[in-house]
């Protein structure tokens, strides 16, 4: 049910943007403070999410197999790094769109 609304959620919010002569045109739901927000809001709730269920799979893995907490921990810290840049990435492009 969720994937159905946020499907469609993105379906019905990208016309705006497709729509729009340029970045910053008068009265653009994009480049207003309340869509930055919410992208930013929903940027690091994923993140968090995705981190939280990175650290868990690595506590699992190792507290099944202690001796493989060495070949894991390169890994996990790679795959906390790619997510981190995800929002990372997710700021410069709303701070590129807010100017």
């Amino acid at each position: 049910m969720n994937s159905k609304m946020l499907w469609l959620a993105g379906m019905f919010f990208s016309v705006g943007a497709f729509a729009e002569e340029g970045a910053h045109a008068a009265g653009s739901l994009w480049s207003s403070p309340l869509a930055i927000g919410l992208g930013m809001a929903f940027a690091v709730i994923g993140a968090a999410t995705a981190q939280g269920k990175i650290a868990v799979a690595f506590m699992e893995g190792v507290s099944r197999n202690p001796s493989a907490q060495k070949s894991m921990f390169v890994p996990l810290i790679l795959s906390l790094v790619f997510v981190e840049t995800l929002v990372l990435f997710t700021f410069l492009i709303v701070k590129g769109i807010a100017g």
